[in-house]
């Protein structure tokens, strides 16, 4: 393996299955698609957490969900425990970030050099309304169906803005080479909600022409009591009309583009700077989006099109090819230390493995964990993916089951099968090796009761501004 340089592109919201190279066929990211024709393309890679400020911490430090105690998007990372970032600048590196970090502060020491433009939760606080769970109608979701279709954005503005300066950082990076490797986290807010899109990428798909959300199914188990606790808590969809979600798809379609586009820009800002040939970069998402399947939009559910997400990685060293071995975001941790040449701490994350392994050896055996414990969700929610098996365990209701070799949409639910009782009870017991997930979830409430408790109760929590996206101030 050759030490190099490291560029980590993070996205917001973006589903694995809308990237040409993922199998799309409607999509435009030919930059992307180049990217994958050169590099290693995941193909079951999975977020710690369909939402964005556990799965970020889980992505910083290598934990999962239960290990960081970010339950929600009112408990962001707060520069502890350490963070790779933490250990590329202990070991004399630069480490830069450029954009989205959604971490409680930049006063805090977050691990990095330095913060370029970041956006942090607001107000150091983040969406305190979510820590009322079980508060199902204080949430509304009827502007995601208003902002949409093509338009300018603060959120377009901003990752326009991230793309630059990044370009920029580059281009002083290759005009003044140091002998140390550095690395750098650039980080867009795009395709992330609110689905309104810049009209030369909308231009790009027309209303008519993109598939339909896909409807839920008899025996999907799309029905089950936590699920429909999340529906009526989070109802996004209910304000649209048929041409409405024709619109948002379309939109989502072209902000998929727009990303493309900028990671385009970086790519091309490499290759001038002749960095293209000692810079590994890795490309994917903090999660998912459900885009109007089975009734949800954002994410916040265990379906593929929440927790799985697009993985790309390219550089010095890694030959082009598809893998197919379930590996997990918190996997970055050990993957950028083991790019940078750095030896792995004691206090190293116990779940994590760097991809560079998952290369040499996959493990199609390992058993990949998501969590949720934010909004309308009345119990934990905890996925486990194994093999060609998903397992979805909620404490005090019945879990769900999926073949997803068989059936990838994900429309029958096996769990209440007898025939697949021997599966369930080896997922199930294969979940409990890594957590015993009714204390997770007790433990999850606690703490959220006393975060509560800190703001001074329930109601001073409602009476708090809401927001249904992090502003950019």
């Amino acid at each position: 393996m050759t030490i190099g340089n490291v560029i980590v592109i993070m996205t917001d919201e973006l589903r694995r299955d809308f990237l040409g190279c993922y199998g799309n066929p409607l999509v435009k990211t030919p930059h992307l698609d180049r990217l994958a024709a050169r590099g290693a393309r995941f193909d079951a890679a999975y977020t710690p957490s369909p939402i964005c400020v556990p799965a970020r911490a889980s992505i910083a430090t290598g934990r999962y969900v239960h290990e960081t105690g970010c339950w929600s998007n009112a408990q962001p990372y707060h520069g502890a425990p350490d963070s790779w970032h933490h250990k590329l600048r202990q070991s004399d590196r630069t480490i830069s970030s450029i954009g989205k970090l959604h971490f409680r502060s930049p006063d805090d020491d977050n691990g990095f050099s330095e913060e370029i433009r970041p956006l942090h939760v607001r107000n150091g606080l983040g969406w305190v309304q979510g820590l009322l769970r079980d508060d199902m109608d204080m949430f509304d979701a009827s502007g995601f169906a208003t902002h949409i279709g093509p338009g300018d954005d603060p959120y377009t503005q901003y990752d326009r803005s991230v793309c630059a300066q990044t370009v920029d950082w580059i281009r002083q990076r290759a005009a003044t080479p140091h002998d140390t490797p550095w690395g750098l986290y650039v980080s867009f807010l795009r395709p992330h909600y609110p689905l309104t899109c810049p009209q030369e990428f909308y231009d790009l798909y027309d209303p008519d022409q993109v598939p339909m959300p896909r409807a839920a199914t008899a025996g999907s188990g799309a029905d089950h009591p936590i699920l429909e606790g999340l529906r009526q808590s989070c109802n996004f969809d209910a304000p649209f009309t048929d041409d409405t979600r024709r619109i948002a798809v379309a939109s989502y379609y072209g902000l998929c583009s727009f990303v493309d586009q900028m990671v385009g820009q970086i790519l091309t800002a490499l290759e001038q700077g002749g960095l293209d040939q000692s810079t590994t970069v890795i490309f994917t998402s903090d999660h998912g989006e459900c885009l109007g399947d089975r009734g949800f939009w954002t994410k916040m559910v265990m379906y593929e099109e929440a927790t799985a997400v697009p993985l790309i990685m390219t550089g010095p060293g890694i030959e082009p090819g598809v893998h197919t071995a379930p590996v997990s975001l918190i996997d970055l941790y050990p993957t950028v230390l083991d790019l940078a040449g750095i030896a792995r701490p004691d206090d190293a994350p116990r779940y994590a493995r760097s991809l560079l392994a998952a290369l040499d050896a996959p493990d199609p055996d390992r058993a990949i964990l998501s969590e949720y414990h934010d909004y309308g969700a009345q119990t934990g929610m905890f996925m486990l993916r194994r093999n060609q098996w998903k397992l979805v365990l909620y404490p005090g209701y019945e879990s769900q089951l999926f073949d997803l070799e068989t059936d990838p949409g994900e429309t029958i639910d096996l769990a209440a099968d007898p025939g697949h009782a021997t599966v369930l009870a080896d997922m199930t017991n294969a979940l409990h090796k890594i957590i015993d997930p009714d204390q997770v979830n007790a433990q999850a409430f606690a703490d959220q009761a006393r975060r509560i408790r800190e703001l001074g109760g329930r109601d001073a929590i409602r009476a708090m501004p809401g927001f249904d996206h992090t502003p950019v101030e």
